[in-house]
């Protein structure tokens, strides 16, 4: 791996017999460490002697990753994962495909992996990242990711199922009901038993206080977790829930742990992965102490699939994610979104994403040609024809603009990217699993476990059976005469006590961590 620092100062003398590259290369001349992107385009020529590159203390500035399928996105991704853990930094990779395992290993050396290299004057040297492999609630191959229904929390489960703003409103009062009477909401089934109970007459008396749930409202959610159920999700919410400290950490030669989760066995559900996405960032955001400024990042954080995030948000989730992605800065946490075009992320989350890396984009409808010319306008003046520019970049090409040491935007750059050091494709799955197996994390996180919660508590308060035989015509009860105890609810609810309640304090999207 090439030292990222080591292209520091004036932009090298061969730059200069070009004016404008030499005026391009200048802003990319930084005297503190770096990533190396790549080398700089101008009139269909490469220029290995003017790098093209991102101060490594601007990563946490955030970052904007896009461009059309196949235009190589995923190894730019590669690419600076790699440089980040040569540096130390942590990073947390979200793999849709299930291609980005390869990371772990040194890349095959060939011709064009050589010719590239020798394109942008890169020393390519064959080299493996220490890896970890997660999997969100264990479909799939890696260590179980799973979260409790209580620290997800109502805002992000409202997006998962769908729900309208009331029945958002209706679903957070029910888990404060929860919260208060220290009722643990660990997985699907305690939610539905919570929402069971309160539809009931005595749990209606127990909402008149604080608001009430409409049996309409109720319906609904307990519809949509079923549902929910049924579509195979019952895993994902659960114990032992996922840590992410364990994000943070770094390797004994000192460098950094790339995270990297697994999602082909989900592809299918999008919006889940999406939304399981944003309570890692959340949940790091309620956990990290403000650090300001720091030399470099404590994790850098790529959000795959970012327009799923944002399609049919409601203004109070986009305001959610806007304020989550400016603060989590101050806490050492960059973000990068990966999507296909600057228009499938807002205006005020795009505002923040001082670091972009554009790959190609296509122009071959209406919607296409808006969508290019949208993107031109989010760039900085340039000396480049743009929107000629971003239809004709090749493979393995991007416009590039980043921040300074200084803050200020780089003048915008078409570069040609760098070669990764590391297998560009998947390793096979025995390799995976072996991987996966040997991990430290393996031990905590992948038997799951099943406690006593909200659902049992609730079971054990129900009224002693009859002594006499019920009729055979009579059916079995209902969920809600299964969990409600009536008065004996009530007393239940007093000796559990509001301690854990107190203990729940809820962010930005609902999510909540108890104390460790």
């Amino acid at each position: 791996m090439t030292n990222a620092g080591e292209a520091g100062g004036a932009p090298p003398a061969g730059a200069a017999e070009v004016p404008e590259v030499a005026a391009i290369a200048s802003g990319y001349a930084f005297t503190g460490p770096a990533l190396d992107l790549g080398a700089l385009l101008w009139d269909g020529r490469c220029h290995p002697d003017a790098p093209v590159r991102i101060p490594l203390p601007m990563l946490n500035r955030h970052g904007l990753v896009a461009g059309a399928t196949g235009t190589g996105k995923t190894k730019t991704l590669q690419l600076i994962a790699e440089q980040l853990s040569a540096q130390g930094v942590p990073v947390f990779l979200a793999d849709i495909k299930g291609d980005l395992s390869g990371i772990a290993r040194p890349g095959q050396p060939n011709d064009r992996v050589q010719g590239r290299a020798g394109e942008v004057g890169q020393h390519w040297t064959a080299t493996g990242f220490p890896a970890e492999f997660l999997a969100l609630g264990g479909l799939g191959q890696g260590v179980p990711v799973r979260a409790t229904i209580t620290s997800f929390g109502p805002v992000l489960l409202s997006k998962v199922l769908r729900l309208n703003q009331t029945q958002e409103q209706s679903l957070g009062l029910i888990f404060h009901y929860a919260d208060t009477k220290g009722l643990e909401l660990i997985d699907l089934k305690d939610l539905r038993a919570v929402v069971a109970f309160l539809t009931s007459d005595e749990g209606r008396a127990e909402l008149k206080d604080i608001g009430g749930l409409s049996t309409a409202t109720a319906g609904v959610i307990l519809r949509s977790l079923t549902a929910f159920e049924a579509q195979g999700m019952t895993d994902f919410f659960g114990e032992p829930e996922f840590d992410t400290a364990d994000l943070l950490r770094t390797a004994p030669d000192g460098r950094g742990v790339v995270s990297v989760l697994e999602l082909p066995a989900v592809q299918d559900k999008p919006l889940l992965f999406s939304t399981f996405l944003m309570w890692l960032l959340a949940d790091l955001f309620h956990d990290l102490p403000e650090i300001g400024d720091a030399d470099r990042p404590k994790l850098v954080f790529f959000f795959d699939e970012a327009h799923l995030l944002f399609g049919d948000a409601s203004r109070a989730f986009l305001e959610s994610i806007t304020q989550t992605v400016r603060l989590i800065r101050s806490k050492g946490v960059g973000v990068f979104f990966v999507t296909q075009t600057p228009k499938d992320v807002p205006s005020d989350v795009l505002a923040q994403l001082g670091n972009r890396v554009q790959h190609a984009l296509r122009a071959f409808t209406p919607e296409d040609q808006k969508a290019l010319k949208a993107t031109v306008r989010t760039f900085p003046k340039s000396s480049y024809d743009l929107e000629e520019l971003l239809t004709g970049l090749g493979i393995g090409e991007a416009v590039v603009t980043v921040l300074s040491e200084s803050g200020a935007p780089t003048p915008v750059a078409a570069t040609r990217l760098r070669a990764p050091e590391s297998l560009m494709g998947p390793v096979d799955a025995a390799e995976l699993d072996a991987a996966v197996r040997g991990s430290a994390l393996h031990g905590r996180y992948a038997q799951a476990v099943d406690r006593e919660s909200a659902y049992e508590r609730l079971r054990a308060a129900q009224p002693a059976p009859a002594a006499e035989p019920q009729p055979a015509k009579k059916e079995e009860p209902s969920l809600v005469e299964q969990v409600v105890g009536s008065g004996m609810f009530k007393s239940l609810a007093r000796s559990v006590g509001t301690q854990l309640g107190r203990e729940i304090t809820r962010s930005l999207f609902g999510t909540a961590r108890r104390r460790r």
